[in-house]
């Protein structure tokens, strides 16, 4: 079962489940502010993970690229309040407040953390009351709530202007370097195509020419390739790495472990293959 997720406004919503935990391949289309209020959150990005408890607060940038896995934590569920903050809030904004240095670049993004800073933390922790109304919260309010949030991230960091001013698309890059960098994501191939500034075939063509199969096979060689390493070299188990490494059920994973390897990815010596 996925997150409860209950919107207060249509950029403002707070989200919360009790499962063992919850993945998500994510590719955000607005700036997302997420203030955690209990719970645990890890994320992966390329080649770094990243853990997150309650109280923490991240803004995650549009057009990230990233696997979020949540749990519960100490008897409670994973609970968060999160806002976007779109293209067209912030233009409206910017066309009011003047943007500091010039705007940053789309590609190579990473989330922010802000950990517990008491402006971030208060600003959201104040959204939590508005969930008990029985209507939605009234625009005014929610603009001014968001308005308010992106005054603070310009106050407490420095340069974010860089970011949040910038309203390029993603331009064409190197699909192979790309690719080698984030194949652990599983994202339809519409979306690794819009990442890499191409349409959906204009990627599998100039994917073919880079790897010389399809997006799909080389996925998964690669994605096992990754989990055979981090179970052998790393002494981790298969329940452990196999959504980090891209596959979405365990039991599809074993299999296909076992197809590759030649045996089942829970064994502690390697059978020579057939």
């Amino acid at each position: 079962m996925g997150p409860q997720i209950e919107y207060i406004h249509e950029n403002i919503k707070r989200s919360s489940f009790e499962d063992q935990f919850f993945k998500s391949d994510v590719l955000f289309e607005d700036h997302l502010l997420v203030w955690l209020i209990s719970g645990e959150t890890k994320i992966i990005q390329a080649d770094h993970t990243y853990v997150f408890g309650a109280g923490d607060t991240l803004l995650f940038p549009r057009h990230l690229l990233a696997t979020v896995l949540s749990y519960p934590k100490d008897g409670l569920p994973h609970q968060s309040v999160s806002m976007h903050v779109t293209a067209g809030r912030l233009k409206d904004y910017y066309q009011k407040n003047e943007a500091k240095g010039g705007a940053g670049t789309v590609s190579g993004l990473a989330f922010k953390t802000f950990d517990q800073h008491p402006l971030l933390k208060s600003c959201l922790a104040s959204l939590v009351p508005y969930f008990e109304l029985k209507e939605k919260l009234p625009e005014t309010i929610a603009s001014l709530k968001i308005e308010e949030a992106i005054h603070i991230l310009r106050a407490i960091e420095p340069g974010i202007d860089q970011l949040l001013a910038n309203f390029a698309e993603p331009g064409k890059i190197d699909l192979a370097d790309f690719m080698e960098r984030n194949y652990m994501f599983n994202m339809p191939m519409e979306k690794f195509g819009y990442l890499t500034g191409r349409s959906l075939t204009t990627f599998k063509r100039d994917f073919r020419k880079a790897f010389h199969t399809t997006p799909q096979k080389w996925l998964t060689q690669k994605r096992l390739e990754l989990a055979h390493y981090q179970i052998r070299e790393k002494n981790r188990k298969p329940s452990e790495v196999y959504l980090e490494t891209g596959f979405e059920n365990l039991s599809h994973f074993g299999f296909a472990f076992r197809k590759q390897f030649g045996y089942a990815p829970t064994e502690r010596i390697r059978k020579a293959k057939v």
